[in-house]
């Protein structure tokens, strides 16, 4: 794919914000049509089912490998120059923050990507829940626990000075990611014929894994022509929710992918929601309801930035370039949801006499 032409017509970052615009778009119409989200799949399966909210989670999920995977053999992008891969990666963040954004997720009922998706359809909550995450995570990143999560960060780091990638650190051919992402695809297939997910949901469900390879493909393609560095990135909400906001109270802040991804999601979402009539205002049902929303977005921001990722920044971008650390954090994030979904309903009971 040729982008010189754009470049030296726009330049570089405004191309970066422009692709990351459009990543966006794909992403937000997708997600909200799909209701796609980590938290409820988590839900339902703490509560013993494989229903469609699991379904739409597998069908984003395998998407994302398939097509990431096919990108790699046919050279349109290379896993090894991905941020992720390019670092070292930490498992005690992965396991300490993919926790804590598990716990968190359930708490603000809704994961990062999912909020977001929300506040673009007119819910009240999530915006303030999302402002809470984003302020959290830049605190994390650059701020007052930019310290502490650096000393939880490097308790557990990967050799050699980057991440570990698990199809080369388990021996496995050239093809095994492939492979297992259509394994998972046969499975989100059944899943969804079984929970009677018409077309439309599934064909939505995959956008979202489809977005995240769109952004893999473009940022790598930006990089291969940018005269500076540009950081080979794609979907994830913890980094550009922070470099978004910090983009409009700096004046001296430069576009780049992450500033024009957030507001794309934004945009695809809110049209999304416009044209099927689904916008609608929302509001805290209670005190205490907004008084969890706020502790979990506070646990997903800095659990995020901890994890090397959100539910879509570790758990489907990451995975889909097979980084041990974002397997390692989705893994925590599905136990920390889980455990949390059982603890809350065990409150939820009311108390027998002995």
């Amino acid at each position: 794919m040729d982008i010189l032409p754009l470049v030296d017509r726009i330049g570089e970052s405004p191309t970066a914000a422009l692709f990351g615009l459009i990543t966006g778009v794909v992403f937000g119409v997708s997600a909200q049509r799909s209701q796609f989200c980590l938290r409820a799949a988590t839900v339902e399966f703490a509560h013993g089912r494989m229903g469609g909210r699991v379904a739409v989670w597998f069908l984003t999920f395998s998407t994302a490998l398939v097509w990431v995977q096919l990108a790699q053999m046919l050279g349109l992008f290379r896993g090894a120059d991905a941020r992720v891969m390019a670092v070292p990666g930490s498992y005690s963040g992965a396991i300490v923050g993919g926790l804590l954004f598990g716990v968190g997720m359930v708490l603000a009922r809704g994961c990062s990507g999912r909020l977001l998706v929300l506040a673009s359809t007119g819910n009240l909550r999530s915006v303030v829940s999302g402002l809470i995450f984003a302020v959290t995570a830049q605190m994390s990143l650059k701020g007052i626990l930019a310290p502490l999560r650096d000393k939880i960060a490097a308790l557990w780091v990967t050799p050699g000075g980057a991440n570990v990638n698990l199809l080369t650190a388990l021996h496995l051919p050239e093809g095994s990611g492939l492979v297992m992402g259509l394994g998972f695809a046969a499975l989100a297939l059944y899943l969804s014929a079984k929970n009677q997910i018409g077309p439309k949901t599934w064909i939505f469900a995959s956008g979202v894994g489809f977005s995240v390879a769109v952004g893999w493909v473009l940022t790598w393609s930006i990089a291969q022509v940018a005269f500076d560095p540009v950081p080979v990135n794609s979907v994830t909400f913890s980094g550009p929710s922070a470099n978004t906001l910090m983009f409009f109270l700096d004046r001296n802040a430069v576009l780049e992918f992450d500033v024009g991804l957030v507001p794309g999601v934004v945009l695809g979402a809110l049209v999304a929601s416009m044209a099927t009539r689904e916008f609608q205002w929302q509001a805290f049902d209670s005190v205490p309801v907004m008084r969890r929303s706020m502790i979990g977005a506070v646990l997903m921001g800095f659990g995020a930035m901890l994890a090397g990722g959100c539910a879509i920044g570790a758990g489907v971008t990451g995975g889909s370039v097979f980084a041990a650390t974002a397997w390692l954090a989705l893994f925590c994030m599905w136990v920390g949801a889980i455990v949390t979904t059982l603890v809350l309903d065990s409150e939820a009971q009311p108390a027998t006499a002995c």
